[in-house]
């Protein structure tokens, strides 16, 4: 019986598939089927049932698992206690996050984590549709907005921070909103997501719940880098997180901030950003080292709230 078939077995247990373990593995997915057929032959016993739409554990295999689980879970503590804390961090990690943010901060990280840990090979995967770590074999997902699925483990980055802006040829041409009620009567550049169009929300002191507004323009997109050039060439509001603007938009004022004394959001809660990971992925000692490096590199505050300050 080979170490790497009660891997592979682990991983399809996880993920309920043979082709996220192939590609967690980065092997193809026969390779994956032919060890665990073997590793049945070898035990006498049907571990999985297979059709064409699932992988599920027979009930045998349900309890096998729970018992191999444990051995490499203790195996892999052992290696790592075995080469130090110092010994270099190696392997494959695969990181998911949404077009935007790892576009604009994620891909430097990466590229940053290469420098440190040369024998570490990471595989960003960037999508803006919901996808499953389990299911797809993600060592590390960063998720916006609110958590849903409990069986992951999940380490808190920031609250987003949003800014209100357009540039000043919008404004000499259209004027300021004075209050959340005006921008109703202004040209505003939307975000459109699978769950419909952003509502804005407007927080203030004085009241006790968010006045909800939904904004009308010119343009609507899924991307929101396209919304914000569309901004900069004056062609409306836009409202997205502080992480989507370079710095120089409000330092060379290319972008103004509007309607500074209200808190802005796109919810009606508060908006954070986590790191999250299956629970098997985060014993590993690279995967968790990845993840305190992210953290560090982001900072608390994130680093791209700097453009709060101009």
């Amino acid at each position: 019986m080979q170490l790497k078939a009660l891997r592979y077995f682990a991983m399809v247990a996880t993920t309920g598939s043979f082709s996220a373990t192939a590609k967690h593995f980065q092997v193809p997915s026969s390779s994956v089927s032919r060890f665990i057929s073997k590793l049945e032959q070898d035990i006498g016993q049907q571990l999985f049932y297979r059709n064409t739409r699932s992988v599920r554990l027979t009930e045998i295999g349900e309890k096998y698992y729970i018992q191999i689980k444990e051995v490499l879970d203790t195996l892999d503590f052992a290696n790592e206690e075995a080469t130090g804390k110092n010994s270099n961090v190696r392997g494959l990690i695969r990181i998911n996050t949404a077009v935007a943010l790892g576009r604009l901060h994620i891909s430097r990280i990466v590229n940053q984590l290469h420098d440190i840990y040369p024998d570490l090979s990471v595989e960003l995967i960037l999508t803006d549709t919901f996808i499953d770590p389990v299911q797809e074999g993600v060592d590390i997902a960063i998720r916006i907005g609110s958590l849903q699925d409990s069986a992951l483990i999940a380490r808190k980055v920031c609250d987003q921070t949003y800014v209100l802006c357009a540039s000043p040829e919008y404004i000499e041409r259209y004027g300021t909103p004075k209050t959340p009620q005006d921008i109703q009567k202004h040209q505003c550049l939307v975000y459109k997501g699978v769950s419909g169009c952003q509502r804005w929300y407007f927080r203030h002191d004085e009241l006790d719940k968010p006045i909800e507004i939904e904004p009308q323009g010119p343009l609507k997109s899924n991307n929101a880098e396209v919304l914000v050039s569309a901004a900069l060439e004056g062609r409306g509001i836009v409202l997205f997180p502080t992480w989507i603007f370079e710095e120089d938009y409000f330092k060379n004022k290319q972008l103004v901030k509007l309607l500074p004394k209200w808190l802005c959001t796109v919810e009606p809660y508060a908006v954070g950003i986590h790191l999250v990971s299956p629970e098997n992925r985060i014993r590993s000692k690279k995967v968790r080292t990845v993840l305190d490096f992210i953290l560090k590199e982001i900072g608390s505050p994130p680093y791209w709230d700097n453009i709060l300050t101009f």
